[in-house]
């Protein structure tokens, strides 16, 4: 098969947020050069992994702190190594703090049309809780660049449960993001990964409260219903017909391509990762060889947990018809969960309702239990 998705890392941050578990470093320019000097290679090592993209997603780390002529030798390379038409969903991942008005015009004319800006939150408070490099003025300009340049499918990324956070900030913060009339707007609990400073610092940090959280949650989803955007993921609203169609190919457990230093891929039921290693990522690729340190073929058990916890993920739910071709029989396995109101059967799908939405990881290895999945 030929994935027609492809996801290119950019590791760079200026500085790393508390939270953030991502494979990301402290941007240089010498080596952020170097570095797309080898994910260039590496596109091209790939070259004939793919047909024609249907979605390209530029993630990181901070892809807009890259220069200018970065973004250009990329998609350079992209259109020298793979096909893609004016249909192809381009998003690139931007910090309000590392764009302007240049750079999103270049942006723009290498092909880009969707951008992803990671606002988090428009109180400054809560910005520097959580180490980000903007403020709240600099969020409001960098989205009002992006508008005047003529691009308007963008998405806004938020964040709740943050220290320190008070439902009507979380309120001004939502209504203020629907007032740009963005596209998509996602919406993720703040949540303490291992591995990160706010991690090491829950015993001498206030985190809000479960029921702040929840009710936090819950007023998303009703405020941006009542504002017309289309609750179709856990975290991720959208407009009519903007639905994010690369993440969307995730949780339909479509497969992709990856570049880029810890990329993943999953091609013909292969999940592969690349080191997370960047000096080892360069010199693995300019020796010519891909850097992947970790394939995986998936058993039957794997790809039936894929198919429930990412199907579950999508407020559609799981299809039921797609699941006895797994051999299940969700509904009767899952009645207990029906019974007590976590879950429901709604035309040929089975979904969380909303109060198993909010504990959507308990119900999942519930599902899982009675189904006998280990």
């Amino acid at each position: 098969m030929n994935p027609g998705f492809l996801y290119i890392h950019i590791p760079f941050c200026i500085k790393k947020c508390i939270y953030c578990d991502f494979l990301s470093v402290t941007y240089d320019e010498s080596y952020a050069k170097e570095y797309v000097d080898a994910l260039c290679r590496e596109l091209a090592l790939k070259k004939k992994s793919a047909g024609v993209l249907k979605t390209i997603y530029i993630g990181g780390g901070t892809p807009s702190v890259l220069p200018e002529e970065s973004f250009k030798q990329l998609f350079r390379s992209i259109r020298n190594n793979f096909e893609f038409s004016s249909e192809t969903e381009i998003t690139v991942e931007a910090n309000p703090g590392t764009i302007n008005e240049s750079k999103i015009n270049t942006l723009l004319s290498v092909g880009i049309n969707r951008i992803s800006i990671g606002v988090q939150s428009f109180n400054d408070n809560e910005l520097k809780t959580l180490g980000r490099i903007h403020s709240s003025d600099e969020a409001v300009k960098a989205i009002k660049m992006i508008k005047k340049a003529g691009l308007n499918n963008f998405s806004i990324d938020l964040m709740y449960g943050i220290p320190g956070q008070a439902m009507n900030s979380w309120k001004d913060t939502l209504s203020r993001a629907v007032g740009f009339s963005p596209k998509h707007i996602s919406s993720y609990e703040l949540t303490p990964e291992k591995e990160t400073p706010l991690y090491g610092m829950i015993d001498s940090i206030k985190m809000p409260d479960e029921e702040l959280v929840l009710e936090m949650y819950s007023h998303a989803i009703d405020y941006l219903a009542s504002e017309g955007y289309e609750h179709y993921e856990i975290s991720n609203f959208a407009l009519h017909g903007f639905r994010c169609i690369h993440n969307m190919n995730y949780w339909n457990r479509g497969e992709y391509i990856g570049a880029g230093a810890g990329a993943h891929s999953f091609i013909n039921g292969v999940r592969s990762k690349n080191t997370g290693d960047i000096k080892k990522y360069i010199e693995t690729v300019n020796s010519g060889t891909i850097p992947e340190i970790e394939s995986m073929s998936l058993t039957r058990t794997d790809e039936i947990k894929e198919f429930i916890f990412l199907g579950l993920r999508k407020t559609e739910g799981i299809n039921i018809t797609k699941a006895k071709e797994f051999g299940l029989n969700i509904p009767d396995s899952c009645k207990e969960l029906i019974d007590e109101g976590y879950i429901e059967v709604s035309g040929d799908y089975l979904r969380l309702t909303r109060k198993g939405i909010v504990i959507s990881n308990t119900v999942i290895v519930r599902i899982f239990d009675g189904l006998g999945l280990e």
